[in-house]
Formats: C-alpha cells, structure tokens, sequence
C-alpha cells in the first residue's frame, strides 16, 4: 500500500496546475515532473488544456495533481498543507520568500517561535503560495 497527496485545482485555480507543479519542482532539490495526462476532447471534467492526471515529485516525494472545470463548493484550505523540514537557514527563508511571494500570502511570518508553543523547530513559518496550496516550512532543532 501507498498513499500519495492529491492535489486538485478547481475554480479560479483551474487551468493552473501545470504552471504551480512547474514552479514547484524549480524550487525544490531532487524534484521532478514524473507525467502529465491531458483531457481529450470532449472528455468530461475537463479540456484538452487541462491535465486530467499528472504525478511529480518534490524531494523525492511523490504528489499527484489534477484539475476540473465542474463547478465544485471546494477548493484547496489551509487545514491540510504540505509541511516542510528544511536543512538550513538558507533553505528556508528561500523557500519561504519564493512560495509567499506573486501573490501569495503569509499566515505565520517565518521566525524564531520555540518560546511561543509552536514547537516544531528553531525556525517557523506557514504561508500560501499563489495557487491556494498551504506550506509549513520548518527548521529543526
């Protein structure tokens, strides 16, 4: 058995997952756009511009990705992220800087909260990118 994130980009994001898994894989090491299936013409759930399936990975890890133009009551929350262990003070306030920038938005500025109850490292932040995805970037002790 295996689980894998699967990210679904609907309403305004519709027609943007190939751009947001292209910027993805530039930014992180080790990252790869694996596949890419578009919609044929016709095909229900979406156009021939848009990916029906796609897989890439980010450090290794594997994502899928799909996009629907059907009118959905949903699209993505900051209740499910994606969390990020990084490796360095660099690596991190890259990373921060890049996916909270062109739009996005900062919900937890990148800092020092061990004395706060965050607990999770020496360096915080959580923000989302232009696309609506949620990112916690850490750095551990």
């Amino acid at each position: 058995m295996t689980t894998t994130t699967f990210l679904t980009f609907v309403g305004d994001q519709c027609g943007k997952a190939e751009e947001a898994i292209r910027f993805y894989t530039s930014i992180f090491p080790n990252s790869e756009i694996k596949s890419i299936v578009k919609y044929l013409k016709g095909e229900a759930g979406g156009t021939p511009e848009l990916i029906k399936y796609g897989i890439f990975t980010l450090n290794g890890i594997e994502y899928m990705v799909s996009e629907s133009n059907y009118k959905h009551a949903w699209s993505f929350t900051p209740a499910v992220s994606i969390f990020v262990n990084c490796d360095s003070e660099s690596e991190i306030q890259i990373l921060f800087e890049k996916l909270s920038s062109n739009g996005g938005k900062i919900m937890i500025p990148l800092d020092d909260y061990t004395s706060e109850n965050y607990g999770f490292g020496k360096k915080f932040g959580w923000c989302e990118d232009t696309y609506g995805i949620s990112w916690q970037l850490n750095l551990p002790e």
